[in-house]
């Protein structure tokens, strides 16, 4: 192993693939089992992120970088300018002059990333799927923190708001490039550069979303358990056909596998969900969406709570039935205080949405502020 000015381990292994030929076009994909993968993706569009701008993009779309699908590859797809590409390619950089070929060391091309959700950065993965021998030969990733929501002219004007939390590090072709990366604070913006060009495939940005504590206290009952205001799944019993992380996602779920759903249970037990809340909360009113689960939803949901990490869990709803393909609007019988959650449903199957309504408390609210200050690491 070699290593990059940025500190990255970079392997031995050439950073080529071999020429696409025929048969499975990810057969020879390098892929990767970062850890930091399993955490939200805050460069997501389903939470409103976007390629907002670009200095080029002549063979390929930036817009693909984002797209929520893996990339595919039609070897005989070609167009007016040459061969389709699923990811965001630009047109080879040339030198000054017939005895200045190649481009200088600065040579460079950018695209600037709205993150769908703004917070901690815990790595990045940099896909080079099918970009074989037209990925770049490094890259740099650089992040800023805005308020609103600024014009691309003031993402490129105030060049004091960016700072490099990924120093030009070399990639590999065809290849699930991953960075952990070391940043405490919260961003909002990522520009991603290429050096000198060439094609990437998709862009993952892994972390914790934090919310502005001034946007929930004005919106006073919300929900707490959302991805977008701060929530996240911790852990699940199973995760067969689906994500138990969709349970969490913003809007109405839109069809089968954008909700969570377990195998078949062969044994007496049951699958479960627990659920970091946006920070101490109080929760007043639960839904369940079993949208699009027709034969396959849960029979019964409970619910649990606990207000610490190490505490013990609580019920605060009991085992209820659930429709297939229903909302489920269940009240509390007193409001809950916590900083976590459980959800438990019987025996096996899957539900599309949870959402749990309540707000911050006064411990809350100052614990959020805090991580938004970037002085406190969520635990």
């Amino acid at each position: 192993m070699s290593t990059s000015p940025a500190g990255h381990s970079v392997p031995a292994e050439s950073a080529f693939a071999a020429p696409y030929v025929s048969g499975d076009p990810y057969a020879d994909y390098r892929g990767s089992d970062a850890a930091f993968t399993r955490l939200t993706d805050l460069a997501d569009r389903r939470l409103g992120a976007g390629v907002v701008a670009t200095n080029d993009e002549f063979f390929a779309d930036r817009e693909n970088l984002l797209s929520r699908t893996a990339a595919v590859f039609d070897v005989h797809d070609y167009g007016n300018k040459g061969k389709v590409m699923d990811g965001w390619e630009t047109r080879r950089r040339r030198g000054a002059d017939a005895h200045h070929p190649f481009p200088t060391d600065a040579d460079h091309d950018w695209a600037l990333i709205r993150l769908g959700a703004a917070g901690v950065i815990r790595g990045i993965v940099v896909d080079t799927a099918h970009f074989r021998g037209n990925f770049p030969q490094q890259v740099s990733i650089e992040a800023a923190a805005f308020d609103g929501t600024p014009s691309v002219t003031e993402l490129l004007e105030n060049d004091g708001a960016w700072e490099v939390i990924l120093a030009r590090t070399p990639v590999r072709g065809h290849a699930a490039n991953a960075f952990p990366i070391d940043s405490e604070r919260r961003w909002t913006h990522l520009r991603i550069n290429q050096h000198p060009d060439g094609g990437i495939a998709r862009l993952r940005v892994h972390g914790e979303v934090v919310p502005d504590p001034a946007w929930l206290d004005l919106l006073g009952a919300f929900d707490v358990a959302c991805v977008t205001n701060g929530g996240s799944v911790t852990d699940a019993s199973d995760g067969f056909y689906s994500s138990p992380g969709n349970t969490i996602m913003p809007g109405l779920s839109q069809k089968q596998d954008d909700g969570w759903e377990t195998r078949r249970r062969r044994d007496k037990g049951n699958d479960w969900i627990e659920y970091r809340l946006a920070a101490q909360s109080e929760i007043r009113a639960v839904e369940v969406d079993t949208a699009n689960l027709k034969g396959n939803a849960a029979g019964w949901v409970s619910l649990s709570v606990k207000d610490d990490e190490t505490a013990d869990w609580a019920e605060v709803l009991p085992r209820t039935a659930l429709q297939p393909d229903t909302l489920h609007r269940l009240h509390l019988p007193l409001p809950a205080t916590a900083t976590h959650a459980r959800l438990d449903v019987y025996p096996d199957g899957g539900l599309a949405r949870l959402r749990l309504h309540g707000n911050l408390t006064p411990t809350g609210t100052a614990a959020l502020a805090a991580r938004v200050a970037g002085t406190v690491r969520q635990g």
